[in-house]
């Protein structure tokens, strides 16, 4: 069985092919992010890695998530930078985040959130480049179990959405975090 740090590598590098696609003639594409076009969404998942990195490493202010501006070398080094942060983190050290109400979160929970998000983000970019995601099953499968985790109407995803019979791992995944199939 994988480690969620194992899981979470494997999540960064599905998702950095998806986003290398971006041109700047993509930037403002809409996504399934409500209210974000391509540029807003990809400046959030920058900032959301340069957070991450601060928190793990020692207590973030809100401002360390703020969004930064996208380009695939900001991006790359995002990852880079929060992956080193994640392998050097305390694993006895509960991690504050700002955006979970200020409570102190384990390092494995907080690495779990990362990469759900990672993931389902990932997907957001594809789609709006009208793309698709193959994501390992054993990726679709933990980020199922993240992702039920997550109490339906939390502000950082869409209301959960009903799944049909038969739905896949991932299409569940998608679906509890608001995201509807195509």
């Amino acid at each position: 069985m994988q480690t969620i740090y194992e899981l979470h590598s494997r999540a960064t590098a599905a998702v950095a092919p998806i986003v290398q696609e971006v041109s700047p003639a993509d930037l403002d594409l809409p996504t399934p992010c409500a209210g974000w076009n391509l540029a807003a969404l990809l400046a959030h998942m920058i900032g959301q890695n340069h957070g991450f990195a601060v928190a793990v490493t020692g207590d973030a202010p809100p401002i360390a998530f703020s969004p930064r501006p996208f380009s695939a070398d900001a991006y790359r080094a995002s990852t880079h930078v929060l992956t080193k942060a994640f392998a050097a983190a305390d694993p006895d050290r509960p991690v504050l985040l700002a955006e979970f109400g200020g409570h102190r979160l384990p390092l494995y929970t907080v690495i779990g959130a990362h990469f759900l998000d990672t993931l389902i983000h990932g997907w957001d970019v594809a789609t709006a480049l009208d793309g698709e995601v193959d994501y390992p099953a054993e990726l679709a499968a933990a980020v199922l179990t993240v992702a039920r985790q997550i109490p339906d109407g939390t502000p950082s995803f869409a209301p959960g959405l009903p799944v049909a019979d038969g739905a896949s791992d991932w299409e569940r995944a998608l679906a509890l975090c608001g995201r509807k199939i195509r």
